[in-house]
């Protein structure tokens, strides 16, 4: 078993507050989007007054004639900042992999907290308002903000394993819906004085998480003097290796199915003595793990563990198996999840006329949903030591939920967040797994095993190519409401989570097989999922 020490827990806490403030900060804007839309339209006393004197005061920041102008440029931003946002992810993901991460988070969230001060706080103080300046700093905002997922997710993949990170990333991906709740409540607290107190407060916390960070985080177990999460340091039956003989002339390649007892030396003897296996897994004590982007001298010659790893490729990350299908699959689910993160407290306001501050508190119900999904799931995940089966049902059992709430049984408060809360559990579980446990395991699979430099580029790309999802998403929801209605809106929610499904069916289709063509199945929830074929000892199912 895995043995934590308090840097585990002190890495689990700061990288996960980081980016609930990270997201903090992003919920601000979609929380008080009525409101914004109320100051940057015209002010009128009553239905027959159509001007207010004198003007120059009551009228300095009409940037639109209605209110209902005002919100297809709320969409705009929104879509800026997501494509910003998408683009970045690309950049940081290889940011990440080839500079300190402590300093590329602590830049990010110190750098995003002015941006988002000058965009809510300091022009409201000074009396600037430009719809072309305030597209300019949001997009430079979506561009810091990036640095912050590719990092924290590479800072935890090197400090927890696979065997239990479906269960312990699925916890900690509720940190973006720890994030929005927080967010939802400072802002419904401090919104009655002003939008510019809600940005001061989200911006400053943010501020002083990446001080925070700048002194304390720890982003490798190396850095202390610990190794590894050793479930990452073990060799995969299924994935090229180094084999030492006791010199270094003595290397020979293994492959695939080829195990170590099955070899033999330059003397012909059987080598089953190099290998030893613990209640854990297959260990092998003799065996070199060696990526296959380094050749084997190099990696044999590496004498040193500060040695750094050299960073795997933009084309290198994306062409590992799965990335491109999840990668597909985020942006149509991502499309979905961050529709609710950014039009659910103004669909809630303008469709229910609840309270805006009443429908902040309620909308943080998906996001409690999301948190229990994404740790239920990780944890089923994890005994099943599969992702795929569990993500495809969930995601079937989705479009329903979707369907269930916009209907009328959603018109009060108490159910409203019940279903709320069912839709968040199946959708924003789903998307919390795939974005932290499934992007973690990607970026640490067979042909980057133990290449600690890899997985900030591949949760980049998957979180990336989501983000364009949602980018996306952020310029269609505001069109179809406007000419076909909510009801048309969350006909798009549904398509959107099938074609989620469906680009993640080959991945579901090939474990299945794994499971259970010509094997039979054991399963225990002590123990996991395990196999045997009748004439062999039973052993552990892991891709």
């Amino acid at each position: 078993m895995t043995k934590y020490t308090h840097h585990h827990v002190a890495v689990f806490l700061l990288t996960f507050f980081s980016y609930a403030f990270f997201h903090a900060t992003r919920k601000t804007f979609s929380n008080v989007k009525s409101t914004i839309s109320d100051e940057w339209s015209p002010s009128y006393h009553n239905n027959t007054v159509n001007f207010t004197k004198p003007d120059r005061i009551w009228n300095t920041r009409h940037l639109f004639d209605t209110r209902k102008d005002a919100e297809p440029y709320l969409g705009i931003l929104d879509a800026v900042f997501m494509i910003s946002y998408a683009v970045g992810l690309y950049i940081s993901g290889m940011i990440g992999d080839r500079f300190n991460m402590r300093l590329v988070l602590s830049f990010g969230m110190c750098s995003s907290a002015v941006t988002v001060f000058l965009f809510g706080v300091v022009f409201e103080w000074v009396h600037f308002y430009n719809k072309y300046v305030y597209v300019i700093v949001w997009i430079l905002n979506g561009l810091l903000q990036s640095m912050g997922w590719p990092t924290v997710v590479a800072i935890m993949g090197n400090w927890f394993g696979r065997y239990s990170r479906g269960l312990v990333l699925g916890l900690w991906s509720a940190c973006a819906s720890v994030g929005n709740i927080i967010g939802a409540f400072l802002v419904s607290g401090v919104l009655d004085f002003g939008y510019d107190y809600a940005f001061l407060v989200t911006s400053s916390i943010l501020f002083a998480g990446g001080v925070v960070n700048f002194f304390g985080l720890v982003s490798t177990p190396k850095e202390v003097g610990l190794s590894l999460p050793d479930e990452d340091a073990a060799v995969h039956p299924k994935e090229y290796t180094v084999r030492v003989n006791g010199t270094d002339d003595d290397e020979h390649l293994v492959e695939d199915d080829d195990t170590p007892s099955h070899g033999a030396n330059d003397n012909g003897d059987s080598e089953e003595d190099d290998t030893e296996f613990s209640s854990q897994g297959m260990e092998l004590t003799n065996i070199v793990s060696a990526p296959l982007l380094n050749s084997p001298h190099k990696q044999s010659g590496a004498s040193s563990s500060d040695n750094r790893p050299a960073a795997i490729g933009f084309c290198s990350a994306l062409c590992l198996p799965g990335v491109a299908l999840y990668a597909l699959a985020y942006a149509c689910l991502k499309l979905v999840n961050y529709s609710f993160f950014f039009w659910l407290p103004y669909y809630l306001h303008n469709k229910y006329r609840w309270k805006e501050t009443v429908a902040d508190d309620i909308s943080i119900w998906y996001d409690v949903g999301g948190i229990i999904g994404g740790t239920i799931f990780g944890f089923i995940s994890d005994r099943f030591q599969h992702r795929s089966i569990i993500v495809i049902p969930m995601l079937i059992l989705g479009i329903p939920a979707l369907f269930i709430y916009n209907s009328n049984l959603s018109n009060t408060l108490t159910l409203n967040g019940l279903l709320m809360a069912v839709v968040g559990f199946f959708i924003g579980g789903v998307a919390n797994l795939v974005s932290a446990a499934i992007s973690a395991d990607l970026g640490k699979q067979g042909p980057v095993q133990g290449n600690s430099e890899a997985l900030a580029t591949v949760t980049g790309i998957i979180d990336g190519t989501g983000s364009v999802g949602a980018a996306i998403g952020q310029i269609l929801v505001p069109v179809i409401q406007d000419g076909l209605g909510w009801r048309s809106v969350f006909y798009l929610f549904m398509l959107m989570t099938l074609l989620t499904a469906l680009c993640i069916l080959p991945l579901f289709v090939r474990e299945v097989k794994d499971l259970y063509a010509k094997r039979r199945v054991r399963y225990s929830w002590f123990t996991g999922a395990s196999v045997s074929n009748g004439t062999e000892d039973t052993e552990e199912l892991f891709n």
